[in-house]
């Protein structure tokens, strides 16, 4: 099985670009700064968190996703796949390849923490009202965008824990 999973902030805007042909296909270009797992002997030393920056391509819808929405210093949630290649570059050397194709890419934060942050995604849109809302419980929603539980739900009436 072939399955990344990576959680990281883009180092830059997505380099984009469209193949030719009959039908053009957005391709994204990308890196993602992934924090690495330090050991406890590391933080007791003091020594700087490191990160891999890793490439990563996206295709078609997740592509146009890029484009649109994903800025230099967007955190994101990537699954995908590793694919390797090569080729033969200018110089008649062989080049080797890395990329992890993304297949799903998501948020990994709300945009009020990727302003507070510095975070690229800062387009910004007028909250919804109460009294405009999709859902008519009389809870305002919290500043993530989550509605609040209203008082006197019990917690054995949520379908969760």
């Amino acid at each position: 099985m072939n399955k990344v999973i990576l959680v990281g902030r883009l180092t830059r805007d997505p380099n984009v670009t469209y193949s030719q042909g009959e039908r053009q296909t957005a391709v994204a270009r990308f890196t993602l700064a992934v924090d690495r797992r330090r050991s406890r002997a590391a933080e007791n030393n003091g020594q700087e968190q490191t990160a891999d920056f890793i490439s990563c391509v996206a295709f078609d819808r997740q592509g146009e996703f890029a484009e649109k929405y994903l800025h230099q210093g967007t955190k994101v949630i990537l699954t995908g796949r590793i694919q390797t290649g090569s080729y033969t570059n200018r110089d008649g050397q062989r080049v080797y390849t890395t990329d992890v194709v993304a297949e799903d890419i998501e948020f990994a934060e709300s945009k009020a923490a990727a302003a507070g942050n510095g975070g690229g995604y800062t387009e910004s849109r007028p909250a919804p009202s109460n009294a405009s809302a999709s859902f008519d419980t009389g809870a305002a929603a919290s500043q993530e965008g989550f509605m609040n539980i209203p008082d006197g739900v019990d917690d054995e009436g949520l379908p969760f824990n």
